[in-house]
């Protein structure tokens, strides 16, 4: 279905290629799984199946690629319609119509389907990805994971022989995530549908795969099963970490593998305790904060407060309310009732260089915040603007994203590089608070524990507070002391991390479900504990 002979790729403004002599051939009905760290050319992969690279994103491709017997050097992407769906890293950025149901059915009338053919896909697609609710809505009044449901849907529509996805779960809720890989799996088997997947939550998806294409840094790409190249590799699930921690004799893929593997394990070492709430000043406050959007309300009479040196997570559903509740508490709307401030100040009169010190915040489209001609150009207009020595935000940049090119414009970058470089931007400017909607959208496992330590060493030595909206169950068990859990615009939860993810079988981490009953949420809570009994 998809074959790849001795491509290589190398974009105007790189040094380097990005793919180097990569041959492999995806069989129909196989689903295959694109690993790698950020900014290593996993999009661009993904993207040389359409045609998109370099048709329109330009860059010298060598070799050939063929998708059903077609050349993609010899037809432009839009002549691959029929064939190739595609869902990107933001799906936002894609949609050209104002409603759901408009949406699923703008690409069929762009091929001239009969009425009466795209009502049934319509009714079919909004079944099948549970937007049946949704179909008169909004797109710009949904949520980033009903978004990327949506755009799901509207690639599906099409029936495509192929569907080729970029971060599909980056902003769904574990259930959510479940239920859409679920349905791509019923798919491949039922179907023969052939989908290729770049992910880099590889714990949510890698009891689907049956490959796996590891590309490295250098361009060099190694492709075989699940089992053989997650023995050795260092981007992997918890679930392969504990199994390695244990010295257990196979990685396991699911944790019903590794649970069984693991039996005498659980019966040594202590639980781990819930830890007591951090008492430093409040920080941030709502007070019976509620917010309408026309008769939909989003948040009803919400209290809480952060204070200094904690991290606190806020989780729910897709739609539950979490975005809603970031920008009204740093003031980007105002509410319809209640108060929110933000170091002792109403968070609505904040302004300037006062407001830059007080709360920094990325939303969940990062680029929101970017306008420099080049990452170097931005770092330097931080350094200018929170008036820091020059090249300290480009030096922060480079910690969490060591690969990203300082000439290169943000709008090129990856999700994960362009995330990278707004957190660079905001943490530079030292705020008292730290507020971040979905802050690991794009990032990998080792980008990811650079971030967990950079908020660590803001929150508890510089006694700052951060509140994370987040679906990642992973990073919230490895970095908050306290969960706040949202479900229609209500707390229905609030507590320590331990005691919260412990009670929600949805929303816990592998290494919890792999060591149940015991209280333990990471790996290094088990590392920790086996040691102690030795």
């Amino acid at each position: 279905m998809i074959n790849f002979a001795n491509v290589s790729l190398i974009y105007p403004t790189s040094t380097k290629t990005i793919l180097e002599d990569l041959s492999f051939s995806i069989v129909e009905g196989e689903l295959v799984l694109i690993i790698g760290s950020t900014g290593t050319g996993k999009s661009s992969l993904l993207k040389l199946i359409n045609g998109l690279v370099p048709h329109h994103t330009g860059g010298i491709l060598a070799g050939d690629i063929t998708v059903d017997g077609i050349s993609t050097k010899l037809v432009r992407p839009g002549d691959l319609s029929h064939l190739v769906g595609i869902v990107g890293q933001n799906p936002s950025q894609g949609f050209v119509t104002d409603t759901v149901e408009e949406e699923l059915a703008f690409g069929m009338e762009a091929q001239n389907l009969a009425p009466d053919l795209m009502r049934k896909r319509v009714e079919e697609i909004l079944d099948l990805m549970a937007l049946a609710h949704l179909r008169n809505r909004s797109i710009s009044t949904l949520s980033g994971g009903e978004q990327q449901r949506v755009a799901i849907g509207s690639a599906l529509v099409m029936h495509p022989k192929i569907l080729v996805l970029d971060e599909p779960t980056s902003a769904l809720d574990p259930i959510a995530a479940e239920e859409v890989l679920s349905i791509l799996h019923r798919l491949v088997h039922d179907l023969s549908l052939t989908v290729v997947i770049a992910e880099h939550r590889l714990e949510r998806v890698i009891g689907f795969a049956d490959r796996i294409i590891h590309i490295s840094g250098d361009g060099s790409a190694k492709i075989d099963t699940p089992e053989v190249i997650l023995k050795d590799s260092d981007i992997a699930p918890p679930i392969v970490h504990l199994a390695r921690a244990l010295g257990l004799s196979e990685v396991g893929l699911s944790v019903r593998e590794v649970r069984r593997a693991s039996e005498k394990y659980r019966n040594v070492g202590d639980d781990l305790e819930s830890e007591i709430a951090v008492t430093g000043e409040i920080t941030v406050s709502a007070n019976d904060l509620t917010l309408k959007y026309g008769s939909h309300v989003a948040l009803k009479n919400i209290n809480i407060n952060v204070r200094a040196g904690e991290i606190v997570a806020l989780m729910g559903r897709n739609g539950a309310g979490k975005s809603s509740l970031l920008t009204t508490l740093v003031g980007l709307q105002n509410p319809t009732s209640g108060r929110s401030s933000i170091g002792g100040e109403f968070s609505t009169e904040l302004k300037g260089k006062i407001r830059r010190e007080t709360v920094g915040f990325i939303p969940q489209e990062p680029s929101d915040l970017l306008y420099g001609q080049s990452v170097l150009g931005e770092c330097q207009q931080a350094d200018k603007d929170n008036q820091i020595s020059k090249g300290t935000t480009l030096a922060l940049l480079q910690r969490i994203v060591p690969s990203v090119n300082e000439k290169t414009h943000p709008r090129d970058l990856s999700e994960g590089q362009r995330l990278a470089l707004a957190l660079s931007v905001v943490l530079s400017a030292q705020p008292q608070v730290l507020i971040l909607d979905e802050p690991t959208r794009g990032l990998d496992y080792q980008s990811k524990a650079l971030l967990c330590g950079l908020l660590q060493n803001f929150a508890k030595e510089l006694g700052r507070s951060v509140l994370i909206a987040t679906h990642d169950v992973e990073l919230v068990a490895e970095l908050a002391d306290r969960v706040i859990f949202l479900s229609e615009g209500e707390i229905v939860a609030d507590g320590p991390t331990l005691d919260i993810l412990l009670s929600s079988p949805a929303f816990a981490p592998q290494v919890s479900k792999v060591m149940s009953p015991r209280r333990w949420l990471t790996v290094s809570d088990v590392v920790a504990a086996m040691e102690k009994q030795q």
